[in-house]
Order: structure tokens, then sequence, then C-alpha cells
């Protein structure tokens, strides 16, 4: 363990050269941002930290914070698992990641407007076309649409992790629906009951305004008729496993929470059902698929969007947030070129870097992976939450055959990457603190400006070794303290 002197429930605690640890240098020192939850954690006994646990576990279930299993013959609803020791970042370190984030965001907005525009990109040999046109997610209607403010990407998680020096690179974009940042919130309001004393000492930039930041990132993007835009949150319902999300955030925001069989379209203009009869709508934040959105335009049998909503959408009468289409810009495989992105627009190098990505496409590469395939970390490039992901050292060779024949069949559709050597973080865990692997999920705003609200979505694989972060895979989330100093 890190010091012999420890209490006995830090007995267990894994230091390993190969992994960044948030809390501990490498000589087993607490790093400076830490030193003062460190010596609170000296003065508590496992039973008093059990029982904070208990008191943050009864709070999500009393507030219904749940997120869905599927597949899982146990049960889908399950109470999202929380643990109690923050997750801290520096003011310095914050600056860079914001600094790198609104980069980013800026870019791959100009290279949506390009993309469903002029095609410059693409006429200057910077991004492959047949990349674009065969992406799952680029949607030809697009073309030619005007997007309020020309704006795409409104709401946007990017997944960041720490490297083995200490720095942050970027894993991957979600740039259509993202979600956990009701999450996020939650585990603010739950820490500060819990250790009111720590929190209020720590000097920690506060988070509660989201939801008044995405309200006016919203109102932004109103069409010009709106004087006073009723924004409204689309969700799919009841069984979504994100439909905690949908309400939290409606209510955060004080808007009306709607479902498709809600809305109607007449003369191009989309309207809300309500007891005191229709009601024009301005804004939609829609938490559903571009493929289910609207029967008329996409797909025929979907019962969750409105007859309708694209034409109302084409012809400028209602905003949608995130625009249609924007899956093609965090198409996995088009997140190799993000640097190049960047660089095109902005004329300036990425702040935050990108992991090295291997396109199988590429048969040079493809070779090289399928040879490594028990190294590498393969990823579907538009799946989500953890699913059609191969990792490499930890899984069997029945796995590595599967994914091989898959990669031979659809190349295009499949990215690896190296085996990440994410940083760990202290967590407590069956009575005792240990480390695991955490990655990083801050939320971007881009309406009338870009806001960043300082912290974010931390990610814990709570299974010893692992390194799935999320939920749907076993994983949890900590919260995270963005410090003024």
């Amino acid at each position: 363990m890190v010091q012999p002197d420890l209490p006995s429930f830090f007995a267990n605690y894994q230091l390993d050269e190969h992994f960044y640890d948030e809390m501990f240098t490498t000589t087993a020192t607490p790093r400076p941002q830490y030193a003062a939850l460190f010596k609170r954690l000296l003065e508590l006994s496992p039973e008093a930290l059990d029982q904070y646990q208990q008191a943050a576990d009864n709070s999500f279930l009393h507030q219904g914070i749940t997120f869905t299993v599927y597949g899982n013959e146990k049960g889908t609803e399950r109470i999202f698992p929380y643990d109690l020791l923050p997750r801290i970042i520096t003011n310095q370190e914050w600056q860079t990641i914001e600094s790198g984030l609104k980069q980013r965001i800026t870019a791959l907005n100009l290279f949506l407007q390009d993309v469903y525009g002029d095609g410059r990109i693409i006429q200057d040999g910077i991004v492959p076309p047949e990349l674009i046109y065969t992406s799952q997610h680029y949607r030809r209607e697009m073309r030619g649409v005007q997007v309020p403010n020309g704006i795409y990407i409104s709401v946007v998680g990017t997944d960041l992790v720490r490297i083995e020096d200490g720095s942050f690179a970027v894993l991957e974009d979600n740039l259509r629906v993202p979600s956990g940042v009701s999450y996020m919130l939650a585990n603010r309001q739950v820490m500060k009951r819990i250790f009111p004393t720590l929190f209020g000492g720590y000097g920690v930039r506060p988070t509660d305004q989201y939801g008044q930041a995405l309200l006016a990132t919203l109102k932004a993007l109103a069409p010009k008729h709106a004087t006073d835009p009723v924004v409204v949150v689309l969700t799919p319902g009841v069984y979504n496993a994100a439909y905690f999300e949908h309400t939290f955030l409606a209510r955060q925001m004080g808007v009306e929470l709607v479902e498709g069989r809600d809305l109607l379209v007449h003369n191009n203009v989309v309207y809300m059902r309500t007891t005191a009869g229709l009601q024009r709508v301005d804004v939609i934040y829609r938490r559903i698929d571009d493929d289910f959105l609207d029967p008329l335009a996409f797909r025929p049998d979907s019962a969750l969007g409105v007859s309708g909503l694209f034409n109302a959408y084409r012809a400028g009468n209602v905003s949608l947030a995130n625009a249609i289409g924007t899956g093609v810009a965090d198409d996995k495989a088009m997140y190799a070129y993000v640097p190049k992105i960047i660089n095109y627009y902005l004329g300036e190098e990425a702040i935050l870097p990108n992991i090295e990505t291997y396109l199988l496409e590429d048969a040079a590469q493809r070779s090289y992976v399928l040879q490594n395939l028990d190294k590498l970390v393969v990823k579907a490039v538009g799946e989500s939450g953890g699913y059609g992901m191969l990792i490499g050292p930890h899984s069997t060779q029945a796995e590595q055959k599967s994914f091989r024949e898959q990669i031979l069949a659809n190349p295009r559709n499949y990215i690896a990457q190296p085996t990440l050597a994410l940083s760990r973080a202290p967590c407590f865990i069956e009575g005792k603190i240990d480390s695991r692997h955490v990655d990083f999920r801050p939320y971007i705003l881009y309406g009338d400006e870009v806001r960043i609200i300082p912290g974010g979505l931390t990610r814990v694989a709570l299974k010893q070794g692992s390194l799935v972060v999320n939920s749907s895979q076993g994983g949890g989330s900590k919260d995270t303290w963005v410090l003024y100093e």
C-alpha cells in the first residue's frame, strides 16, 4: 500500500507507475489539491464512511435517480452507482480543458456547416468523401438546410481521459444526444449534503447554473419570429434509459416534458397539446435519435417522433437541439481527423490531443490490428454506452475470433486504439478505499456563445481492473470538483 502508518481501510490501495493516480504521486504523497480530503479521510472510520455511502444511496433512491441495464435477467432499473470520494481538478488543469473544448466544438460546428453546405473540406482533400458519405449518421436530407445561427451542435459531452503523464486527451466526442449531465448535478447535490464542511472549505466552482445555462442556450437558437420562445424537452418516454434525466432537465429549466404524441404539425408549424388548447413550440431539445424523429422523413415505423417535424424544421419554424445529422462528426472513424479539422478551419493545433486511432479500411492498419487484437481496443464506429467493443487484454480467443470476422466483413464499421492506461482515483468500495479507473465527460453548450460548466461527470470503472466506465457495463460516477485556485 501507500504508507505504513495509514488506517487499515487503505491497505488495498493500488499504486502503479503505469497509471496516473489522481490522489497520490508515485512516491505515495497526496497531491496538493487532495491534501485536505486525505486529512479528512484519516479522521474517519470505515463505519462512518459506510454510513455516508448509505445516506448517498438513499438520497439517489428517494429522488428516483436510476439508469437502465438492457438484457439483464436481474432486472433493468438500478440506482445509479455513486462513489463518495470526489475527483478534484485544479484551476490550471481546467483552463486547458476549457480552452481545448471550446476549440473543438467551434471546429466541429464549422465542419458540419461545411459538410452540409459547400463541402470545401472534401474538395481540399482533408477528409475523404467516402468517410462522410458512408457514415450511418450522415443525413442527405440536411444538405442546404439553414440551421439557427449556423449552430449544429448545442449540447456536447466530450469524453476525456488522463493518460500516464497526467495530461488530458480526448477519447471521443458525443454530438448527437449526449447524456449524463443530470448525474453530474445530482452528484453535487448529494456531496454538499454529505460533506458540507469539507466541500465549503475547498473553493469548488459551482455547477448548479447548468439548467439556466442550457435554457439560455436553447432560447438563443429560437427562430426569428419567437420573441418569448417556447422550449420543450422531447423524450422517447418512460422506458428510455435516460428518462430520469429528461424529467430532471425539464424541471431544472422550468419547461414542458413532451412525447411525440403531445406534439403535432400544422402548416409546417409545431404545436403542443395542452389543457388550454394548442400552443406553438419554438425550440425542441430532443432526446430522440435522428431516425425516430419524423416517420414521414426517416423511419416510417417510428412511434416516438412527430409526423411533419422535419418539414417544419426545414422551413425554419422550429429549432432542434442538436441539429439533425450531427452524428457524422462524432463517428468514431471521423474522430481520427478532428486534429486536421481544427487546423483546417481555425489554423490552430489541437489543444487537447486525440488518442492514436487505426482506421480499418486501410489495409496496412487493418493487418496490424488483426495481428494485435489481444492488445488493442476495437470499437464499432456508431455505437455508444460501451456496446460493440472489444478490450483486447481482457478478451477471450472466441471474442477475438468473432471481432476478426466482423472487421473483415465490414472494416468501415470499426476503429481500433491502444489499450489506454486510464488514470485511477480513490473510491470507497466494500468498506475500504481503493483505486479505480476513471474518465471525465464535461458538458459544452453552444448558443449565442460557448458555455462550459466547470465540472463534468467523472465515470468510474467500479470493477477491479476494469477499463469500462459506462453505467450499463458496471460503472458508476463521482462528483467532480473544479477548484477556483
